[in-house]
């Protein structure tokens, strides 16, 4: 049956002040996770630009490790080494879901740079996921 709770609770035992254990904001959450997903699309970016070198990739490049550096205060990203190995259709649908989740974490942050970013990478990935199905039918 039921017994009543004889002993203290561990979580008022372990933590003396509620100031024992650091916390985040919802803002410094939502930065660090926008952060997250920029630096992965940085990194596919990478491997794509390895696979299909582009101006436009390059270029992507550039501005997502900008943003990358800013949301981190200013700290640049890690880059990945662009290698030559790999499937670009694949490497695209990783891409766009990745400018996905990045374009709705902006956008509870309110982040107005950002989410254009996401959304004109999710609207260029998309472009190159498309490409290949309209040439391979009209060939």
């Amino acid at each position: 049956m039921y017994e009543p709770i004889r002993t203290k609770s561990v979580h008022s035992t372990m933590a003396r002040t509620a100031c024992d254990f650091p916390h985040r904001s919802r803002e410094e959450e939502l930065d660090i996770q926008l952060a997250g997903h920029l630096a992965a699309l940085l990194a596919v970016t990478d491997e794509l630009r390895g696979l299909t070198p582009s101006p436009d990739l390059e270029t992507a490049a550039e501005r997502l490790a900008e943003q990358v550096a800013r949301l981190r205060g200013g700290r640049a990203p890690l880059r990945a080494a662009p290698s030559a190995a790999g499937d670009p259709a694949a490497l695209h649908g990783r891409a766009h879901a990745l400018a996905g989740r990045a374009l709705v974490v902006a956008a509870s942050r309110a982040d107005t740079a950002a989410a254009i970013l996401a959304a004109e990478r999710m609207d260029a990935h998309t472009e190159a996921l498309t490409e290949p199905q309209e040439l391979s039918t009209t060939a």
